[in-house]
């Protein structure tokens, strides 16, 4: 694949010059906002790279045999940021906790629970208002009530949000409500909703589906980042394997491996890969020791009575004692040569 990287002031025309040019080259081009200008991605091999970096409005032009280049490493050095509210920023070398219960129950419940998760240290209220669950009679979210009572837990505390969208046609109503999309293990692959969520302004949390190899997950990214959406971050939250002593197996070395590969940024949610409310703790440790830009956690303030993934929620005493143990992790990982992760405290 060719990806040319326009600069910023160019016009309109010499956009259209360098799809000319790719046309005549038999290629197929697509531009793509990006970066406050654009980048024109086509099909096929290196040759010819020469000709379009010559073109007028040409920064540079990259081969690439990567299947998801705008989620490249080698077609973009460097790491992106993701600033997913004012002043909460993923990829920094900030450790961006987000913790909160699975699913929205309650007035009551959410207050709470957001309020505890907070003065511990948490940067974003995660909380489900839409729940797909394999048992069609399992509870299943409160909807749009949910929403509702997630943008009171905001007010209240100051957090941002963070919940699941799940169809394509949700995707404009519930966007100006929330802070960032998470697209479920379930929706990774929904193409239809990938699409819808590159034409928004939010930042988008992608979930690795439970039985996705890298690149698949990496190509889901490329279609959220070909719409124009820059703002994309990976979550790592277990594959499905052979042994049941798990809900899920926890797949660390993905994390230094995809940012081997991708500029984007990577957390972990150690709460759907275990399953197992005694190991969320050490996996959390392990997984910024790996090099996670953030945590995604499963909090409940009485996680006996939650409606939903109770047995692999911590409560608000439990997420204290680990925010502390994350703060000491990261004076030891100061010492290390790599810039150290904190948390905001």
């Amino acid at each position: 694949m060719l990806v040319v990287q326009m600069e910023g002031s160019c016009g309109g025309l010499d956009v259209a010059r360098v799809c000319d040019a790719l046309e005549r080259q038999g290629r197929s081009a697509r531009v793509v906002p990006w970066q406050g200008g654009f980048c024109v991605v086509a099909q096929g091999g290196r040759e010819g790279a020469g000709a379009l970096a010559s073109c007028g409005g040409v920064r540079r032009v990259t081969g690439t045999t990567c299947s998801f280049p705008l989620a490249s490493r080698e077609v973009f050095p460097g790491t992106t940021s993701v600033e997913l509210a004012p002043g909460v920023v993923l990829g920094d070398g900030s450790l961006t906790v987000m913790a909160g219960p699975c699913a929205v129950e309650s007035r009551e419940q959410m207050l709470r629970t957001a309020r505890g998760v907070k003065a511990s240290g948490a940067r974003v209220l995660r909380g489900g208002a839409f729940k797909p669950r394999s048992n069609p009679y399992a509870f299943q979210g409160l909807g749009s009530e949910g929403i509702a009572l997630l943008m009171e837990a905001r007010r209240a505390t100051g957090l941002p949000v963070v919940t699941e969208v799940m169809a394509p046609e949700d995707v404009e109503w519930l966007a100006p409500h929330v802070d960032v999309l998470q697209v479920g293990t379930r929706n990774m692959q929904n193409y239809s909703l990938l699409k819808a969520l590159g034409s928004v302004d939010r930042p988008v949390l992608l979930k690795r589906g439970m039985a996705a190899t890298v690149d698949e997950w990496l190509q889901a990214a490329e279609y959220i980042l070909a719409g124009g959406n820059q703002r994309v971050v990976l979550c790592e939250r277990g594959i499905r394997s052979f042994d049941r002593s798990t809900r899920n197996t926890l797949d660390l070395s993905v994390v230094p491996l995809v940012k081997s590969l991708s500029h984007l940024p990577v957390v972990v949610d150690p709460s759907h890969a275990t399953g197992r409310r005694e190991l969320v703790a050490p996996m959390s440790l392990a997984a910024v020791a790996a090099g996670a830009d953030g945590l995604i956690l499963e909090v409940h303030a009485r996680p006996e009575e939650a409606l939903c993934d109770g047995p692999q929620s911590l409560d608000l005493d439990q997420f204290d004692a680990l925010m502390k143990a994350l703060s000491r992790l990261h004076g030891a990982l100061g010492e290390e040569e790599d810039p150290c992760l904190r948390v905001a405290r």
